[in-house]
Parts: structure tokens; sequence; C-alpha cells
């Protein structure tokens, strides 16, 4: 083999892996400011929450009821715009804490429990299904950290 085509090679090789590292670094730089998609499944929230309350909550509460507390947790967020309105890739902007106050969401989430046909026995029930379906949030993601003080 002739040393041109050896010093071909090797500055062929070089070039290659400079592009490679310029693409991966790029993508890498890309995919760090985008938000990470967050999926969530109405049946694993019910699922995880359900799990997660007390028993005596549990014998108290149906799934289907579980369910119609979490839609209405979903709605009094949409209501708030803390839902994404779309799915796509966006870099994570959040120039203002968002703060949720749990004894409001609780209070809606009675008075929202009858019109969705949920017979609360114990009031103590909503306020566990909210603290597990916060905690089904957190597990997957979908919310940041307490803020520390306001």
């Amino acid at each position: 083999m002739s040393t041109s085509i050896i010093v071909f090679a090797i500055v062929s090789a070089l070039a290659v892996f400079a592009i490679a590292a310029v693409v991966v670094g790029r993508e890498a730089r890309r995919l760090d400011a985008v938000a990470p998609r967050v999926v969530y499944e109405i049946d694993q929230a019910v699922e995880f929450v359900s799990e997660a309350l007390p028993e005596n909550t549990q014998a108290r509460l149906t799934s289907t009821e579980v369910r119609a507390l979490l839609l209405g947790h979903l709605n009094w967020m949409s209501e708030r715009d803390l839902l994404p309105r779309d799915v796509i890739d966006r870099r994570q902007s959040i120039d203002t804490p968002v703060v949720a106050d749990e004894t409001a969401l609780a209070a809606y989430l009675l008075s929202e429990s009858a019109a969705r046909g949920v017979d609360v026995l114990d009031d103590v029930d909503v306020v566990f299904v909210l603290d597990a379906h916060n905690a089904y949030l957190a597990a997957i993601g979908a919310v940041g950290p307490q803020a520390d003080s306001l």
C-alpha cells in the first residue's frame, strides 16, 4: 500500500469522527433543551392512585369514582392552563413558578364530585385521592419540585 492511501484513510477516518462528534453534540444539546415528553394514561393513573389509597378509602371508592375524581382534577388543571394544549416538543420556558393550592382544589373536587356522580362518604377521601394523584404526576415527571417558600 502506498503512503498516500494510508494518509487518505487516516484523514477520512478523522473527518468522519469530526462530523459524527458535531452531529451527536448538536442533537444532545437540542434534546437537552426540550422538555421530556410525559405520557399521562388515565387507566395507569387510576390503578396507581387506587393502590396508593388507604384501605378505608379503597373500601369507599370504586375505580370508576377514582377515575371521575382524577378527570375532575385534570379539568381543574386545564382551567388554569396547567395542561399543554398540544403535544409538540418545546423548549423548557417556565418563567414563573406555578403554585397549586391543595385546599382550593379539594373544595373544587368536593363540589365536582356530586356533578360527576361520585358519592364521597368522607371528605378526607378526596384529599387522599389528590395526594396519590399528585404522586402519580410526580412519578411520571409531569410536575416540578415543590416550592421552598412563597
